[in-house]
This record gives C-alpha cells, structure tokens and sequence, in this order.
C-alpha cells in the first residue's frame, strides 16, 4: 500500500523515529561525502502554487543528492482546478514520475492530490499544516537537547499552519507545547481538542517561562497580506525580544521556520543570537526531506 505524507497525523510515533534515523544516517553520508544515490532513475514532481526558498531547493536538491531528478511545476504550468482538474493532474503524474510534493493554498488540494495519485503524495504546505516543517523542526530539537519527551516548546505568534502541525506532533510524541496567540488568532480548534499536550494561553511571558525551545513564525502568511497593518499592531506584543526573554529559562534556544521578517516577529539581536538554531534547522530542511521521501518509497 502506497505511503502519503500529508498532515503529522498520518504517522505514528515508531513511523517518526524512523524517518529521523532514516535522516541521520542520510546526513552523515552527505557531511562525509558518501554516495547515496537511492533514487536514480526516480523523478519527484513539485507542484507549487506558492513560491518558496527552502521548500523548492531543498526538494530539488536532496533529489539530486539521492540520484534523481526533480521537475519544478510553477502555478502558471499547471493551474490547478481551472485548467485541469486536481484528480486528472494526479493520474497523469502518476503515470510518469514517482513521487510528488505540493506546496498549495488550500488544504483538500494536496488531498485530493493523495487520493487520486498512485504515487506518495507530500505535503510542502497548506492552509492547515506544514509537516516537512515540524518534522524538521523535531529532529533539529533531538540534535542540540537529545530528547523531546523531556523538552517544552513555547509557540509564539499566529495559531497558522506551523502551529497546527505542532499541535499534532506534541499527541504523537509527549512533548509539552505551550502556545501564545491573541484572542481571535488561535490554531485550529480540531486539533486542539485532540491533544493533552498542549495549552494555550494570550499571554506571551507565561507561555515562555519554562520553555527549552522559544519558536516563532510570520504573523502574516501568503494571501494575508492585505490584512498585514492590523496584524503588526495586534500581534506586536508576542515579538521574540530581548525584553520578552527576560521571562525566559536561562538555556532557552531560538527557533523560526522562516522566512524571518526582521523587526517584526522577531529582532535581530534575537535571529542573529547566541541562542538562536534557526540556520540550522534551515539546514535541516534539506536532510528530513530526504528522510520523508526515501521513507515513503520503501
């Protein structure tokens, strides 16, 4: 039965470590300069109708590195649901590449795309998750603190995609996750009532008091932009700065999936700090992605 990748849900606990000892062993083979080309002969096709800088090279790159090939599918190439319908975009693809990824606006796309192809579908972003994010994200957590069951994330800012997909993460795998939002900004409802691990409160300060991992995000994403005033006025309290730190355990490390919007959600003396991991989670984007897909295809 084919494997899909669509939402943190769709894995369990034992799947995520084995991804995450799948991406170990991939990257220690690329930071020794061992070939690892599990992949000749197989194409991934990305499907974004969004654009990106990490997603993008980060896909094509590491199906070079696994020996394959990667067809990049801008938003004019394929206008999904207008010019082609998702499910004949999805048997068609199914036909000619092996894998696919699709970084969408909403949702049901990146579903349907799942339900119809007969390949492993991946999700690069949608309205309601970002899993390649979280997962990155994680096994950046297990590289610098070792452990995530003993570890408490603060999430500060919009209740987005990211958000969601770390609600999901912390009922798989028992981390703590304290969330801080405005009233009115908040995740998911669904995926909240899901979850034990998880609280929420609008309080920034008291969301990062015992927190190991300090992460934020955009506080408007793509297709928000006309509401991007508002926002900065609203959400200008859960700033990640040396003030709010204040509030903050000693060891605490700096997270942001990027990109960063420098002097609005994050400062950079923060982004560019001693506590801050951010490049290399970025880094680790390249890595966890390998791991998802050599996963799915086995």
């Amino acid at each position: 039965m084919k494997r899909d990748f669509i939402s943190m849900f769709n894995l369990n606990k034992k799947e995520i470590y084995e991804i995450f000892d799948l991406t170990k062993k991939l990257k220690e083979s690329q930071q020794k300069g061992v070939a690892h080309k599990i992949f000749q002969e197989k194409t991934l096709a990305m499907i974004f109708e969004k654009p990106s800088l990490r997603t993008r090279v980060t896909f094509e790159t590491g199906m070079t590195q696994l020996g394959g090939h990667a067809i990049y599918l801008a938003p004019a190439d394929i206008k999904l649901g207008t010019r082609e319908s998702v499910p004949d975009a999805a048997r068609n693809l199914s036909r000619w590449v092996d894998l696919i990824v699709a970084r969408v606006f909403a949702h049901k796309t990146v579903v349907d795309l799942a339900q119809y192809a007969t390949i492993p579908v991946i999700n690069g972003l949608s309205d309601l998750e970002h899993p390649c994010q979280i997962m990155c994200d994680l096994f950046t957590i297990i590289e610098k603190r070792g452990a995530l069951e003993s570890t408490t994330i603060a999430y500060i800012g919009d209740g987005n995609n990211v958000c969601n997909s770390f609600i999901a993460a912390s009922s798989l795998l028992g981390f703590t996750l304290n969330i801080a939002t405005p009233k009115g900004y908040e995740p998911n409802n669904d995926y909240l009532a899901k979850v034990k691990t998880a609280t929420l409160t609008d309080d920034p300060k008291e969301a990062v008091t015992d927190a190991d991992i300090i992460y934020t995000d955009v506080w408007a994403s793509m297709g928000q932009e006309n509401e991007l005033e508002q926002r900065k006025k609203t959400f200008m309290p859960y700033q990640l700065n040396k003030e709010l730190l204040k509030s903050a355990k000693k060891d605490y490390q700096i997270m942001h999936c990027m990109p960063a919007h420098r002097g609005e959600e994050i400062t950079d003396a923060v982004i560019d700090g001693p506590a801050s991991i951010v490049f290399d989670q970025a880094e680790n984007r390249l890595h966890i992605q390998k791991g998802i897909m050599v996963w799915l295809s086995k």
